[in-house]
């Protein structure tokens, strides 16, 4: 047997580094179908897995792979997938069903160009928006974003914690060139690890509700096999897990699955500020094109504009409060991401018109450069001097 955790100094491109990350966590279960450019995830596991005492199973296609994650969950296993753009797509109806049934498991989604077949091999942000509202109907989900192999190997022990936490898939929206990037990769001692387990029941096994909340809201999970009574389906259900087809078990439902995150959001979104404190004009970015941002951030500097950086490494739930708070002390925002503009639109409305908000993007293939990125910081700082 191997260690799980490969204590060190590496060199790993980010698939590879997300991967680790997944083992570091306890993930054991990986079932996946290759596509480009997530397979590097697949490959690993594939190899480390089975060397760990865990699982990994090449399923027929992307839809039957989110369904293996969680039934693997469901037996009490720490589960995994990755995709790209189109394999997301196929996989939406069973995140839908993962939300509905409380199940945690962890969707690696490294970003193409789209839609459809698109560029499979360059990079994009362009899947954001589906990562929020993809599956059907009203729900809540926890998407990270990555902007490095360094930064992929903690967001993986940070999504399977959030989802054990909270019982729900989380989403880790990398993309193509943090995919592909390879750099140095530092995995600490396993002891340096903190890792969160799902709420388990306790009591009397015949009283057991599998969907009664606990004080938190997260209702204590029991496994499939160990004598307690569990029913999971799609249907409206109530805290026995049976079907009730009404309005009001619909609505104590959508309460319980939306209310554990709203109300736990200060212990979920997690921002990083970088020059912000006298800030005239504000850059929001996540993933690759925050490096770029960054660079920006500081050449801007050199000439005397004051810029800063909001980075997202929680893009969804969305910081509203904390954008909203910034857009009463900044004279402008920069939304920088790899698409036509998808979390601007976000940026755009938390401002609420007290601070313009410019989109720098474009729909994918290559990384924005920190050029393109002070030209309009420069333009906006004109635009908005004096105000």
């Amino acid at each position: 047997m191997e260690p799980a955790v490969l204590t060190g100094e590496h060199f790993f491109n980010g698939d590879v580094a997300c991967a680790e990350g997944a083992l570091a966590a306890g993930c054991r279960f990986f079932a996946g179908y290759p596509i480009t450019p997530a397979t590097e995830v697949a490959e690993h596991m594939s190899k480390r897995l089975p060397r760990v005492g865990g699982v990994f199973i090449q399923m027929e296609d992307e839809i039957s792979a989110m369904a293996a994650i969680l039934g693997a969950s469901c037996a009490g296993v720490k589960s995994m997938t990755a995709t790209s753009g189109p394999g997301f797509s196929l996989m939406m109806e069973n995140i839908g069903l993962g939300i509905a049934i409380e199940t945690p498991c962890v969707l690696v989604n490294v970003q193409r160009a789209g839609p459809s077949t698109g560029l499979p091999t360059l990079g994009a942000q362009g899947d954001m928006m589906q990562a929020r509202w993809g599956s059907h109907g009203h729900y809540e989900i926890i998407a990270l974003a990555p902007s490095s192999p360094q930064e992929i190997f903690y967001q993986t022990i940070t999504a399977f914690n959030l989802s054990e936490t909270y019982r729900i898939p989380v989403l880790i929206m990398a993309d193509e060139i943090v995919g592909h990037l390879s750099e140095r990769v530092i995995i600490p001692d396993p002891a340096k690890i903190k890792l969160h387990s799902r709420p388990r029941p306790k009591g009397r096994k015949d009283r057991f509700k599998p969907f009664q909340p606990g004080p938190n809201g997260v209702a204590p999970m029991a496994h499939a096999g160990e004598g307690y009574m569990v029913h999971f389906t799609g249907l409206t259900h109530d805290e026995r897990g049976y079907p009730v087809m009404t309005a009001e078990a619909q609505a104590e439902m959508m309460e319980r699955i939306t209310g554990k995150v709203r109300r736990n959001l200060d212990k979920i979104i997690q921002v990083e500020k970088y020059r912000l404190e006298d800030a005239d004009i504000a850059l929001v970015s996540y993933g690759i094109s925050s490096r770029s941002s960054q660079a920006a951030v500081d050449e801007a500097r050199e000439k005397g504009i004051k810029a800063g950086l909001f980075r997202l490494l929680t893009v969804w739930p969305f910081p509203e409060e904390i954008v909203c708070e910034l857009a009463s002390r900044v004279k402008g925002f920069i939304t920088v991401e790899l698409n036509l503009g998808q979390i601007h639109l976000e940026v755009q409305r938390c401002a609420r018109g007290m601070a313009p908000a410019i989109l720098v993007g474009h729909a994918g293939g290559s990384a924005i450069t920190p050029e393109e990125i002070l030209a309009n910081i420069e333009e906006l700082a004109g635009r908005v001097q004096g105000k």
